[in-house]
This record gives structure tokens, C-alpha cells and sequence, in this order.
């Protein structure tokens, strides 16, 4: 059994962002020689997700909407803010959206349905944050 580990880092121009990252993924799994196995892809900030589904912008459109309706960015609303945090809608978007995915490696490629992609989600950007690839297979 092999195991491969890489960090992605990403800093976003703005406060939510949903970012294709499957190309990155897909380079990494190539770098690590693994065929069969499986790959953990996790964001490694609390305020960020991973999430798995189709690179739509309308879909994207509709995400942010829906959850900016429903989880508003108005510190006033959350307890956790009491801090002097400002990002506890940021935290709750996260958990509604995924903290990470796990896909098939099957013959050295991300095992997919129809239309799948990975994508990084930002909740409180603009500042750098990681995602972990980790694939473990022969």
C-alpha cells in the first residue's frame, strides 16, 4: 500500500467562492503512481468546504444565493460573533456544504459519475487557506 500527500493552498478575491479544483486533483493523483486506492480531498479551515457536484455557473449562482438568503453574512445575528469573530455564517455554510470528499481511484483515474467535479468552497475569504489531497492505494 502507497499513501501520496499534497497542500493546496488558495487566497480568494472575495469573502465566498467556489473554485474547480478537480485539475489539481488529478495532477496529484498522476504525480502519485497510485492506480487503485481512494483520494480524501478536505479543506483544512473551518470557514471553507469540499464539496462534490457539476461546474454550472447557475448552479454556483444558486448556491450563493440560497445560502446567503438563509445563513446571511450580518454579524449581528450569531453568538459566536460575541468573540469578536465575524464569520459565523461562514462556519455554518461549511457544515452545510461539506468539510470533505472521498473518491475512487480506479486504473489511475478519480472514479466519477456524469458530470461530477471537486470544488473548493470560501465562506470567509480572502485570506490563505489549504485543502488536503490524500490517496492511499497500490
Amino acid at each position: 500500500m502507497k499513501s501520496a500527500k499534497k497542500e493546496l493552498w488558495f487566497h480568494t478575491k472575495n469573502r465566498m467562492e467556489f473554485i474547480n479544483i478537480t485539475p489539481k486533483v488529478e495532477k496529484t493523483l498522476k504525480e502519485s503512481g497510485i492506480k487503485e486506492g481512494f483520494c480524501l480531498v478536505n479543506a483544512m479551515h473551518i470557514t471553507a468546504s469540499v464539496f462534490i457536484n457539476d461546474d454550472e455557473n447557475g448552479l454556483h449562482a444558486d448556491y450563493k444565493k440560497w445560502l446567503e438568503e438563509n445563513i446571511p453574512h450580518n454579524p449581528e445575528l450569531y453568538a459566536h460573533n460575541l468573540t469578536g469573530e465575524t464569520n459565523a455564517d461562514a462556519h455554518i455554510k461549511r457544515q452545510l456544504m461539506g468539510r470533505e470528499v472521498v473518491v475512487a481511484v480506479t486504473d489511475g483515474k478519480l472514479d466519477f459519475g456524469p458530470w461530477e467535479q471537486i470544488f473548493y468552497g470560501e465562506f470567509d475569504g480572502k485570506r490563505d487557506k489549504r485543502v488536503l489531497v490524500k490517496i492511499i492505494g497500490e
